[in-house]
């Protein structure tokens, strides 16, 4: 089993593991961005403007011709 770190990112960019109490070692991993406040309140109201027909009308050129 994987483990999971909690880890905070700076403006640079760079990860520090929170609470882990040692450097994290080197190499790869995965990181999975966990959703702000902010977009979580504006999911439902981008999902109603993602169900207008305007919205189906302008995406039309990227879909597969049958």
């Amino acid at each position: 089993m994987l483990p999971t770190i909690e880890v905070e990112i700076d403006a640079q960019g760079q990860v520090h593991p929170v609470g882990l109490g040692k450097p994290l070692p080197a190499g790869r991993a995965l990181l999975t961005p966990l959703a702000n406040e902010e977009s979580l309140l504006s999911e439902s109201v981008l999902a109603e403007d993602w169900l207008k027909p305007s919205e189906d009308e302008a995406w039309t050129y990227l879909q597969l011709v049958r």
